[in-house]
């Protein structure tokens, strides 16, 4: 037992250390920091990140979050680089280097080739008294007091602290060209958010011949049988015009079952519920989740601007497509 609470403390002091850590950074973010965010957001070619070991692996991280933020970044490893990936910095572009001594070889052999080309570089060390330090147009500290191991040796605080500063970056550089939460879609056209703010209610709802409608004078008996065939739950129900008057769901159905109606010759329109919920073609299918969670209902009509059904869609539709 003596030796799980060992753990707990261990873990528990790593968390200290870190936090604190990140806490000191807030008094970093100064007049370099603004200069590196002037240099990146205008860049007119890409942000390319540099970093060697664990600073690599933080520095992949940040780039792929600029990447998703608006600010075209990619990551060099920068013992590939001096083997000819080096070649796809241009002129155009501002390199990022990580390193939390300042002077880690492969990160400064370089250096005299970035100069050469003329590319503005933004460092990220532990010393600003560093190599790299000193050739950056712009330093960011990121030095700490000490890191999470007790041998004061494994990359833990210090590579906690570059991450934060690198969202830090991307983060400003977010709010600064005004990127909204559909050009973040955009770039994540696979994912759950993406789906929510590209997918449209005209990618998914059904259309005709598969919208289940009856007119007002239809019997209740053959309401049913459109209900069944069309299998989304429900049929809209629509005036001489052809616009919606009303829908007629299980749930009617059930409520419809507790009275004495003559079903063969009952009219629709007896029993329906007035109007129904709609929404348009043309909204995001997380509009039409929204509007189904709101009123408790598991289908919903698709109109155009003259009140005529044109599709219709369920939650099992919504399921599906992932927007739930």
């Amino acid at each position: 037992m003596s030796d799980l609470k060992q753990f707990i403390e261990h873990g528990q002091k790593v968390i200290e250390i870190e936090y604190q850590a990140v806490s000191e950074l807030k008094n970093k973010i100064d007049i370099n920091f603004a200069q590196a965010c002037d240099l990146l957001l205008n860049c007119q070619g890409r942000i390319v990140v540099i970093g060697m070991g664990k600073s690599g692996h933080i520095g992949n991280k940040i780039a792929a979050t600029l990447a998703s933020t608006g600010s075209p970044a990619f990551f060099v490893h920068p013992g590939e680089a001096s083997h000819g990936d080096l070649g796809m910095i241009t002129p155009k572009d501002v390199v990022l280097a990580l390193s939390n001594s300042g002077e880690t070889s492969e990160v400064i052999s370089l250096l005299p080739v970035i100069k050469r080309i003329n590319v503005p570089l933004i460092s990220m060390t532990g010393r600003n008294d560093s190599t790299l330090a000193k050739f950056a147009n712009v330093n960011l500290d990121t030095s700490v007091e000490k890191e999470a191991c007790p041998m004061n040796l494994a990359p833990t605080a210090s590579t906690t602290v570059s991450l934060v500063m690198g969202d830090a970056l991307a983060v400003a550089l977010l709010e600064a060209r005004g990127f909204t939460e559909n050009d973040f879609a955009l770039s994540h056209p696979g994912g759950s958010l993406g789906r929510k703010l590209l997918l449209k209610v005209s990618d998914i709802m059904h259309k005709a011949p598969n919208i289940p409608i009856v007119s007002q004078e239809t019997s209740i008996n053959h309401a049913l049988l459109e209900i069944t065939e069309k299998r989304l739950g429900m049929t809209c129900v629509a005036d001489k015009n052809g616009k919606l008057c009303g829908i007629f769901t299980d749930g009617d159905l059930r409520r419809t079952l507790a009275e004495e109606i003559d079903f063969k010759n009952t009219p629709i329109s007896k029993v329906m519920t007035q109007g129904g919920k709609t929404i348009g073609a043309d909204k995001l299918a997380a509009e039409a989740l929204q509007i189904m969670q709101q009123n408790a209902i598991n289908a919903l009509i698709i109109t155009d601007q003259q009140q005529h059904p044109i599709g219709a869609l369920n939650m099992h539709d919504l399921l599906i497509a992932g927007v739930v």
